[in-house]
């Protein structure tokens, strides 16, 4: 899987990329802003900006779409973890369909370019 940097999302990903895999990975498991921001590889985005994951799942409280609590940690001080709300799961499903159709173009796109390569190079024009 080809990894982005959030600076880099500008690369093509839907414009809420992001906030789609922090709303999936916390609907797997509610979790704090540092173990979100290890497990976001997972899914392409090769983080290495706290502030900007931080930022992201403040919009996304300020949306309604995660609450956040702290909680006491056995190995240092509490952490701020995040849920999903019922307005999130909602939104999260309504992004997984959108990503679905970006899928579908993408993959269709994907077929045709490969079988322009398959049969002989790009038509130039003068």
């Amino acid at each position: 899987m080809a990894h982005l940097t959030t600076a880099g999302l500008e690369a093509g990903l839907p414009r809420n990329y992001v906030r789609c895999c922090l709303a999936l990975l916390v609907a797997e498991a509610p979790a704090h802003g540092y173990r979100l921001m290890e497990s976001i590889s997972q899914l392409g985005i090769r983080c290495n900006d706290a502030g900007f994951v931080y930022r992201t799942l403040r919009a996304m409280e300020a949306d309604h779409h995660v609450a956040s609590s702290w909680e006491e940690s056995a190995s240092g001080p509490a952490r701020r973890t995040y849920r999903l709300t019922e307005a999130g799961v909602e939104w999260l499903n309504r992004s997984a369909t959108s990503l679905a159709g970006t899928h579908g173009c993408l993959a269709a796109y994907l077929h045709r370019h490969r079988r322009l390569n398959e049969t002989g190079q790009p038509r130039q024009t003068a």
